[in-house]
């Protein structure tokens, strides 16, 4: 079974997408974002709070959104560009396009397209167009902000088994008055080919390389894995592809996927592709093939 349907959600437009395993739902009052994600029968996996964590008009709100990046500045002033006007929605038998409003400024439009692969898997396409007349360079990430609970841990798997083998992890002591973890964080576990994130409150980020391009979040108490994957390339700054944020008190754990930048001619777009999959069952953190056993 497949229903995807306009409704509402906390009094907001909304898709939602539901197969007999999973449901997602993508407001369309204001984003694009997608509000609502968890296995069928279960509580939402996203963090989703409205006004509370604020950037002056910009309103994280939470769930998933497309996180905009300027070369050599990942995060600036474009990044909080406001996104509070309503979307465009085009419907399809297999799934939902979700267009936000043009920036005025740097004339530049976000969209999520997102589309049922089978009854576990969801292919969620993040787009950044330029909408203007002149050239336009930057990047897409894809951002999605998940509530860990007391119970839930992430990984990301490293390497790619050979005798050569490396990966790259960019630690954080400080960035913009946050953080309080710094380098030597005990939520921060690398085994032989993870590397593992037991949440602790304590504010803290990472970016990586992961040559799988995976980054999963599973609990036991909840019986629940969600997991993201997208094509295992140093895409993002400094040879990574990954990012993860452990918000303070644990309100949330920000899972990041990076694409690249690249310079947009008037109408192009950035396609930055995430295969979901959000399903019952939790998932042993413990070795990579476990977590791409995932997608196969």
């Amino acid at each position: 079974m497949l229903k995807i349907e306009k409704t509402e959600f906390n009094g907001l437009d909304a898709v939602s997408l539901e197969t007999e395993a999973a449901r997602i739902v993508a407001v369309s009052s204001f984003g694009p974002r997608i509000a609502f994600a968890a296995p069928k029968g279960c509580d939402n996996l996203l963090l989703w709070e409205p006004e509370k964590y604020t950037r002056g008009a910009w309103d994280l709100r939470g769930g998933h959104r497309v996180w905009a990046t300027r070369p050599l500045a990942d995060e600036n002033e474009d990044t909080y560009a406001t996104d509070n006007e309503p979307c465009e929605v085009t419907l399809r038998d297999d799934g939902v396009l979700i267009m936000g409003a043009e920036n005025p400024v740097n004339r530049t439009r976000r969209g999520i397209d997102i589309s049922v692969i089978d009854e576990t898997h969801f292919r969620v396409d993040n787009i950044l167009v330029n909408a203007g007349e002149l050239l336009y360079s930057g990047g897409v990430w894809a951002l999605t902000c998940t509530v860990p609970l007391d119970s839930a841990e992430y990984a990301i798997p490293v390497g790619d088994g050979t005798e050569w083998d490396t990966f790259t992890m960019v630690n954080f002591r400080r960035w913009g008055g946050h953080g309080m973890g710094g380098y030597n964080d005990p939520q921060i576990i690398q085994d032989e080919d993870l590397v593992r994130i037991v949440p602790a409150g304590v504010e803290n980020k990472r970016m990586l390389y992961s040559q799988h391009g995976i980054i999963a979040m599973s609990d036991p108490v909840r019986d629940i894995t969600f997991a993201k994957r997208i094509d295992g390339k140093p895409t993002g700054p400094l040879g990574t592809n990954m990012a993860f944020y452990i918000g303070p008190d644990n309100f949330m754990v920000e899972m990041e996927t990076m694409g690249s930048e690249v310079t947009l001619r008037p109408g192009e777009k950035i396609n930055h592709t995430e295969e979901w999959v959000i399903k019952k069952g939790a998932t042993p953190l413990r070795a990579a093939p476990l977590l791409v056993d995932l997608f196969n």
